[in-house]
């Protein structure tokens, strides 16, 4: 990625130079431009136009990172500021080829040409001014300046591409990432011990390398001097991990502070150089001169994994990534400031990663934090070390933090580890939190965008119809629906979902898919753990919330006798001391369906089943009487019997899952996941525990608003799947919806949390009576599922994140931006049906 000016007289060469060694889509010469602009490349009269095309398009190139050669004289100062000029402001190294030809020898090419007749003294014009400019190449901004003598030497050379010194981009890893060490040479020791480094050690015991018997690459954020106890101990064992090919460090700003001091520049002996210097002192001129070239070596940022993960000692925009120029290294070394100082005299940083929205993971130090956090695929390693606080590194793939603890305060902060946090209202959330487009991390599935219109949804949503926020703790995820079935009549089945999960997962579960409404339920032991809890001093003592984040039941009165149930059911269970909490977080199905839909369900689907029903039998009878007077209409009344009887199923569907209620008289609710407690965020994937748990609440529940959730477990690959498949037919046909399939796992995979399976006749009512004669079920098998599984995978681990601030105990402002934007993606362009 650079720029290759070339500089010669007319007639030297350049043309067929540039032709021989490199592509022609990497070439820009005058001549082409001039003619592009007027249809005639001698056209001198064209050159000013010409040469503001070629500049825009160099300009382009280079903003893309493509190599581009300059096919122009560029003989004069004036012509090759404007290229350098170029270069610099996108970021890429500039190299001069000079082709230094004898001007006869360009004069003579130029005769041979009818478009040259500009006479030899031009030629020997030019000639003067370059050989006035050679001596100050170098100090123009060339990187490096190429001379070649005489026509010979001309043919005779050859290019050769490097890459750039950032471009690691071959090296996959696994990598382990550590940050600032500040001369903590114990500690570091301490942790590539925990990493599972294996340390080497000379006759005098001191460390001087260390290996990883699995392969992985360590790789230093930089700042590995100053401040601590033994600067020398860490160069030491950094250089020898370099020099084995075990490890790579970018350079910090205190190497490159203490590589000026040692080359004899002035520097201000502070911010712990003096510690440094009085280290280094008592080493040999040897160890010292091999210090100092080390540090001096070292790069701005290093490219690895194909350019997913990028290393930057004080962090790196987008547009700096690979990149090479004095702002690049400037911002690699110290970051963007505003030029302004705080009240401790440190500078005031621009939050880069606030704004950062590349796709590369870039890790970082430099600003010490107390707890490294993501932030839109950002995360700073400095944890204070020096300070007294911890040494951490990031195990890349695995976005698995490890650290150890500080052996004691080695240098005091000017600016305190840990500032004094600020209070925020409990039941306060901040526009800000939420508003426009957002970059949120989860440790599932990585960065999660919230569109800004999407966001402007959700919140008319919540600030219209949404429940206290203290209630609103978690919202459900979407389902994703399995693959297409290939089996004749059927859209779903649970062959498909034995298929997805088989290999990622030994057992699974099939729940039966209760058909109500999916339900939130926050449930408190008593008031008074409501009230210290979660503040709620006012109203029901806990929540039963819609998927978006609607509170069930309009009246109060019944979602406290709901609640009541649940409780005194678990106090019943011995539940509260089984899980050793006074709240717990349910997810559940509320049934009826007609319970929460009743509106829906006259509006959708009893008018649709009015009128086929009223319809359809007419017609039926209108086509028997018109065959009886021997009219054809076979065809046409076999296909309005089908749709007759097609509207009667669909009507028979809907009516299954709508029955009267009358307060919580008929209401069931249905647990089936115990996502959260004091403490502890239960949302895994052992399905079995949860519904062994769930067992022991329902038995326990005297007054039958509790229900059980059906189940089969099935070992994948075996007979079990047949049987299991044998029963969600039996479900459907006693009237159920079908069946949820989940993995039975250990950890949080990233892995669908369930495939749901839904009933022939269920599948009626959302895609229509008619939806299983063949031409229309062939069309739905085509129906697209990336997004729809790609937006239950986000919400999932949107929620994952907020059941852990959850236990936790953090800010609720730092829950709702999850909760929100769960309740934000649903608002994304999907295939309802689905």
């Amino acid at each position: 990625m650079s720029l290759v000016v070339l500089v010669g007289v007319s007639g030297s060469g350049k043309s067929t130079f540039a032709a021989r060694h490199f592509k022609p889509t990497q070439v820009i010469a005058s001549d082409y431009c001039r003619g592009l602009v007027s249809d005639d490349e001698s056209d001198q009269t064209a050159t000013s136009e010409a040469f503001a095309l070629l500049h825009h398009i160099v300009g382009v190139r280079l903003r893309r990172g493509l190599l581009t050669v300059v096919d122009a004289t560029n003989v004069q100062p004036k012509a090759r500021a404007e290229l350098i000029k170029t270069a610099k402001e996108r970021h890429v190294l500039v190299d001069a080829i000079v082709l230094d030809v004898e001007p006869s020898i360009a004069a003579e090419r130029n005769r041979a040409r009818p478009d040259r007749d500009f006479g030899e003294a031009v030629v020997r014009r030019h000639h003067r001014d370059l050989k006035r400019s050679l001596k100050g190449l170098k100090k123009e901004g060339f990187r490096r300046v190429h001379v070649l003598k005489g026509a010979e030497e001309v043919a005779a050379a050859r290019i050769v591409l490097e890459k750039s010194w950032q471009d690691r981009t071959e090296e996959t890893g696994p990598f382990d990432l550590i940050g600032d060490v500040h001369g903590c040479r114990a500690e570091l020791e301490s942790l590539l011990t925990e990493l599972g480094w294996a340390i080497e050690r000379d006759g005098e015991g001191r460390a001087v390398g260390a290996a990883h018997p699995e392969g992985r690459k360590a790789v230093f954020v930089g700042d590995l001097v100053d401040r601590g106890p033994d600067t020398p101990g860490v160069l030491r064992l950094v250089m020898g991990m370099v020099r084995a090919g075990n490890a790579l460090s970018v350079c910090g700003n205190h190497e490159h502070k203490l590589v000026k001091h040692l080359s004899g520049r002035k520097v201000g002996v502070t911010h712990g150089l003096a510690e440094s210097l009085e280290q280094l002192d008592k080493e040999d001129e040897a160890f010292r001169a091999e210090a100092r070239s080390f540090m001096d070596g070292l790069v701005s940022h290093y490219l690895l994994d194909g350019g997913r993960l990028v290393v930057a000692h004080a962090g790196l925009k987008e547009e700096y990534h690979g990149r090479a120029s004095g702002k690049v290294r400037a911002f690699a070394l110290w970051g963007d400031t505003t030029g302004e100082t705080d009240e401790f005299g440190l500078p005031v940083r621009l939050p880069w990663a606030e704004d950062y929205r590349g796709e590369a993971t870039v890790v970082y130090g430099h600003t010490p934090v107390v707890d490294p956090e993501w932030v839109n695929n950002t995360i700073c390693l400095d944890t204070g070390c020096c300070f007294g606080g911890r040494l951490t590194a990031l195990r890349y793939p695995e976005r698995e933090l490890v650290s150890v603890a500080a052996e004691q305060e080695w240098y005091e902060p000017v600016r305190p580890l840990r500032p004094a946090s600020i209070e925020r209202d409990a039941t306060t959330l901040d526009f800000e939190d939420v508003s426009g487009d957002r970059y949120l991390e989860t440790a599932l599935v990585g960065t999660v965008k919230v569109r800004a219109e999407n966001a402007a949804a959700a919140l008319e949503v919540m600030s219209r119809f949404a429940e206290d926020p203290r209630r609103v703790l978690y919202l459900p995820p979407t389902m994703a629906p399995v693959d297409a079935s290939d089996v004749e009549g059927f859209l779903e089945h649970p062959a498909q979902a034995f298929a997805q999960y088989r290999g990622k997962a030994e057992r699974v579960v099939c729940q039966e898919k209760h058909m109500g409404s999916r339900a939130v339920a926050l449930v408190c032991r008593d008031p008074e753990t409501a009230r210290g809890r979660f503040g709620l001093d006012t109203g029901p003592a806990g929540a039963v919330l819609t998927r978006t984040g609607r509170a069930f039941f309009a009246d109060d009165a019944l979602t406290d006798a709901l609640l009541t149930r649940v409780a005194s059911a678990a106090t019943a269970s011995g539940l509260w001391e089984r899980l050793e909490t006074d709240w717990m977080l349910l997810d559940c199905e509320l049934l009826p369906w007609s319970a929460k839909a009743q509106g829906l369900i006259e509006d959708q689907f009893a008018s649709v089943a009015a009128a086929g029903l009223a319809a359809l039998p007419a017609a039926v009878s209108a086509l028997d009487a018109a065959a009886a007077r021997g009219l054809d209409v076979a065809d046409l009344a076999a296909r309005t019997g089908t749709r007759l009887s097609n509207i009667e199923r669909f009507a028979e569907a809907y009516q299954r899952y709508c029955w009267p209620t009358s307060g919580l008289d008929g209401v069931r609710l249905a647990p089936f996941q115990v996502l959260a407690t004091e403490g502890a965020n239960r949302a895994d994937h052992r399905h079995d525990r949860h519904l062994e748990l769930l067992d022991a609440l329902v038995e326990a529940d005297s007054t039958g608003t509790l229900m059980g959730t059906r189940r089969r477990f099935v070992t994948l690959g075996t007979d079990e799947e047949a049987a299991a498949a044998d029963w969600w037919t039996e479900l459907c046909a006693a009237g159920g919806e079908g069946m949820v399939v989940k993995p039975v796992l250990d950890g949080r995979p990233r892995l669908q949390p369930g495939l749901k399976v839904r009933g022939r006749e269920y599948l009626r009512i959302i895609y229509g009576a008619d939806y299983t004669d063949p031409q229309h079920l062939d069309r739905l098998r085509q129906r697209r599922l990336t997004h729809k599984r790609s937006q239950a995978l986000r919400e999932y681990a949107l929620g994952i994140e907020a059941l852990d601030l959850v236990a936790e105990r953090a800010p609720l402002w730092r829950v709702h931006q999850l909760v929100f934007a769960i309740l934000a993606l649903e608002s994304e362009p999907v295939d309802p049906r689905l």
